[in-house]
């Protein structure tokens, strides 16, 4: 491939054809919904969603990629060349009509979490994500109380998402191949019920999780204690649980009743 690579925007781009393919359809849009991709680089996976007709918006930093996007832009896909970071998504897509929304994407490893938290925080009503990241990555993403890789993002991203690991991809069909393998992972949009200020419970997570090797006692310090603990033991826990032993029903009540 012909393309100059930049290692600052860690590109590794996707070249098996069946593993394309396969994650479009994961996602399966229809005419009538929009899809964000992020970071299409040569455009393997634009081009399959350029082939459905759908809406299309796409984000991309590289601005040498206009060589290989510009084909396949119509007035029903449309490339952005900017940081995704610094996007206000909903004002990109308001005047874009569609029945759901889905976002997909090869992420580059060293910013797959705040692009995920962007996405969150930007408050759209996305149906289904579906992203190929680093396979500990996705293993994190998906981790489940009381596992070691159980962490402050598996929270965040529980509370809004079902998440399902699809399918490992071997560094060799990535060109140029990383030092790592990759994961497919699907995030589904939960009907959640459950209601919090989202600040406060972003703020007690990170709180909680700050010293993993640490029960909540220690990391909680500067907390009520006595009331926290009372919270804590409607669910069958205590001070001297650690913060991977709880789910995130848990630290929405917290967030709810502290």
């Amino acid at each position: 491939m012909n393309f100059n690579f930049k290692k600052k925007f860690g590109q590794n781009f996707l070249q098996d054809k069946n593993v394309i393919r396969d994650i479009v359809q994961a996602i399966n849009p229809g005419r009538n919904d929009l899809v964000i991709e992020i970071g299409p680089g040569a455009g393997a996976l634009t081009k399959l969603l350029s082939e459905i007709g759908c809406n299309v918006l796409c984000y991309e930093i590289d601005v040498d990629a206009h060589a290989y996007l510009d084909k396949y832009e119509t007035d029903h896909l449309k490339v952005v060349y900017d940081d995704f970071l610094s996007r206000d998504i909903k004002s990109d897509i308001k005047d874009i009509r569609y029945d759901n929304l889905y976002i997909i994407g090869n992420l580059p490893y060293y910013i797959t979490t705040p692009i995920i938290m962007h996405i969150i925080e930007s408050q759209l009503s996305v149906k289904e994500m579906v992203f190929m990241v680093q396979k500990e990555v996705a293993v994190r993403f998906s981790a489940l109380p009381g596992s070691s890789e159980y962490g402050s993002i598996s929270v965040f991203l529980n509370y809004f998402f079902d998440i399902k690991k699809l399918f490992i991809v071997n560094r060799s069909k990535f060109y140029p191949v990383p030092n790592v393998d990759s994961a497919v992972i699907k995030f589904i949009a939960k009907n959640n019920s459950l209601d919090v200020d989202f600040n406060k419970f972003n703020r007690i997570v990170k709180d909680v999780f700050r010293f993993k090797r640490k029960n909540i006692r220690n990391n909680m310090k500067e907390y009520d204690l006595v009331k926290l603990e009372s919270i804590l033991s409607l669910h069958g826990f205590s001070l001297s649980s650690r913060a991977e032993e709880l789910s995130y029903e848990v630290f929405v009540d917290i967030a709810n009743k502290y």
